[in-house]
């Protein structure tokens, strides 16, 4: 099995940072404690208008399948669009 990376971004509304970060980083304690989760770290930009990112990998599929059924994903998921610029950018990867 090989592990799955996942790169996502977000950029806020004008206004609306502090409430992107805040829900961001509410993810990353319970998913770091994931099982199957390797890494999940989140960043910030550092220009005038901040776009956070998160770099994310998984020992498998299954481990982001799970994931992505948790409660807390779930509940990011429902929250988040409405702070956010545009959909969030998410780009699912593989190692070459």
């Amino acid at each position: 099995m090989s592990k799955v990376t996942v790169f996502a971004s977000f950029v806020p509304k004008a206004g609306n940072e502090a409430k992107v970060e805040q829900i961001l980083t509410g993810m990353v304690e319970p998913t770091r404690a994931e099982s199957g989760c390797e890494q999940y770290n989140l960043y910030k930009s550092k220009d005038d208008q901040p776009t956070y990112h998160l770099f994310e990998i998984y020992e498998d599929q299954e481990a982001l399948a799970f994931h992505r059924e948790t409660a807390h994903y779930k509940a990011y998921r429902a929250e988040i669009p409405d702070y956010l610029a545009e959909p969030i950018g998410v780009k699912v990867l593989e190692s070459l």
